[in-house]
């Protein structure tokens, strides 16, 4: 007899978690300064381990975006009241954002500038976005609405030209500061609310959102996919297999033509990212709720369960930390993170790995925390 996937797959939460905890142990080195490779960005063209983070995540939202629509016509929700649910839980992610970055909300300009772009940001509309998108439109309509997507992005950062540079985009893609996206976000967010390490640009601005929503929604078409009843788990699996490696080869030929980029989020980017994370899903299936290996995977079902709590929390401390709480140290003052680094890390490790050891310690530090309210069952959920 053919084995049947769970009512609910315990590796959506581990694969969450597994990503939640990335962004945490990448966003919080000891030293900026001292960062092995993998865990830091590309420069600009290419990528790294980290710059799947962020795509895995939104691949995960698109995946739990199909299950959660359909779960809710299930019990009998209109339309109506699962657009007003979209619109909420976006709009409460986006808001979260917003109030991220404006933290501690003072001097008066961390609010009067506060930065609109972000991770959150774009979580919530490319939510908002691939939710809608996908909801009432069929299987066929939705790989044409990609097809637009990430073709329509692609002319437009290529074919078009940059206003003051005078050339079309396909000229200028090798300088961030020249791209059609960043005089977009120049001209409409204006300098002030872009993100203060790029100054001119901004990696999560207006037009690189729009490929973004096509990552949400690869992560439906796996939702959908994965959750078939007439075809069984093996063969669901096998299939997520070599769409996942298609995906990654066609983003690989694209990289020819427009470059894997996290920053400008180009289409090949989306396509090799979202084949990645198709193919790291379908093995964590395998892996989990088919064959039950499960030893080793609760730290991540515990991030996974609250990864909101985990990212902001993380976040506002991470702005406390490195900036807010200033102490003595060495003869003078510094931040918080500095002294504790100093003093507990790099007084007896090598530069890196003393940076690497400071950012565990965070993840750990998160789990402990995360760990308390999940054996509380306290969970948030927007």
């Amino acid at each position: 007899m053919e084995r049947a996937a769970p009512a609910r797959l315990l590796s959506l939460d581990v694969f969450r978690g597994l990503t939640i905890a990335g962004m945490l142990l990448v966003n919080d080195p000891g030293s900026w300064g001292a960062i092995y490779p993998p865990l830091e960005h590309s420069a600009w063209n290419g990528w790294t381990p980290t710059d799947v983070i962020f795509p895995f995540f939104l691949f995960i939202v698109g995946v739990t975006t199909h299950l959660s629509l359909s779960s809710r016509r299930a019990r009998g929700a209109t339309d109506r009241e699962i657009v007003l649910q979209i619109l909420r839980r976006g709009g409460i992610i986006v808001l979260l954002g917003w109030l991220m970055a404006g933290f501690p909300y003072y001097p008066l300009t961390r609010i009067t500038e506060i930065r609109f772009g972000g991770v959150l940001p774009r979580i919530g509309v490319c939510y908002i976005l691939g939710a809608l998108l996908t909801m009432k439109t069929t299987l066929k309509q939705q790989v044409v609405i990609l097809a637009v997507l990430l073709y329509g992005y692609w002319f437009l950062q290529t074919l078009v030209p940059v206003p003051g540079y005078n050339e079309i985009g396909a000229l200028l893609l090798s300088r961030p500061e020249a791209t059609l996206s960043a005089w977009l976000d120049r001209t409409v967010l204006g300098l002030p609310h872009l993100w203060v390490g790029s100054v001119t640009w901004d990696p999560e601005g207006i037009l690189s959102t729009v490929p973004a929503i096509g990552t949400v929604i690869l992560g439906v078409f796996t939702g959908r996919w994965i959750t078939r009843t007439d075809i069984s788990i093996e063969e669901r699996l096998n299939a997520l297999f070599v769409a996942g490696a298609i995906a990654m080869v066609v983003g690989m030929i694209r990289n020819w033509s427009f470059p894997i980029n996290k920053s400008l989020w180009t289409s090949s980017y989306v396509m090799f990212t979202g084949g990645m994370a198709a193919i790291a899903l379908a093995a964590s299936v395998w892996i989990i709720d088919v064959k039950g290996i499960r030893r080793g995977t609760k730290p991540f079902v515990i991030y996974g369960m609250n990864p909101i709590i985990a990212y902001v929390g993380s976040g506002v401390m991470a702005r406390i930390i490195y900036s807010l709480i200033m102490v003595p140290y060495g003869g003078k003052t510094v931040s918080l993170e500095t002294a504790i680094y100093e003093a507990a890390f790099h007084s007896w490790l090598s530069p890196r790995n003393a940076s690497l050891a400071f950012a565990v310690c965070i993840v750990l530090f998160w789990l402990g925390v995360l760990t308390v309210l999940y054996r509380r069952k306290i969970f948030l959920k927007v």
